[in-house]
């Protein structure tokens, strides 16, 4: 995987976490710079997580589907794109707010089952990833360190900007691993 391949991975991922910090930073009143670093830790460390979660997951079974692991990639990439897309086209934006914590404060454990929500789609393709060749640990940092950075951003935009780019910003990101599963599935059905 090229470095602008796990660049734009990272970016993708990180869509939700990004619109969950944004919905994070409307809802709380002057959100601060330690906020916006904790929130961001928070996401960010649990989005590193969970490929290798998945990738442990993939190398399991990696033998048993060699022959059509770039159709599984393909698949699980346009599953996680196509809901994030729906979601940002459909989803409920009051659930949305919910979920990222509205209420005036950020405690502990709603943002990490924040973190863990809008992180799920890494595990699976942290699995997709198990059958392409990848060092999975420089993947999984950039991944950490774009969320980390775009959270934060997000928690100091959110007053002002959330409630415009939140739905916007998973869009993109369900557009960039959609681009990425169709890139897969060419380079080896196509350029065999």
């Amino acid at each position: 995987m090229t470095f602008a391949t796990a660049l734009i991975l990272a970016f993708s991922l990180s869509m939700d976490s990004f619109a969950a910090a944004l919905g994070t930073g409307a809802c709380l009143r002057r959100p601060g710079l330690w906020e916006a670093v904790r929130v961001g830790a928070c996401f960010g460390g649990v989005q590193l997580a969970m490929p290798l979660i998945g990738f442990a997951l993939g190398l399991t079974f990696a033998t048993v589907v060699q022959d059509i692991d770039h159709w599984i990639a393909f698949v699980l990439l346009l599953a996680v794109g196509g809901k994030m897309v729906w979601e940002s086209l459909f989803g409920d934006e009051e659930e949305d707010a919910e979920r990222a914590g509205c209420g005036g404060r950020t405690a502990f454990g709603p943002l990490l089952l924040t973190a863990v929500a809008t992180s799920i789609d890494a595990a699976a393709v942290g699995v997709s990833l198990a059958v392409v060749d990848v060092d999975i640990v420089s993947v999984c940092l950039l991944i950490g360190a774009v969320t980390f950075g775009l959270s934060s951003g997000g928690v100091l935009m959110g007053r002002a900007a959330g409630p415009l780019l939140g739905q916007r910003a998973e869009l993109i990101g369900g557009l960039g691993l959609i681009a990425i599963g169709v890139k897969i599935l060419a380079e080896h059905t196509l350029w065999v």
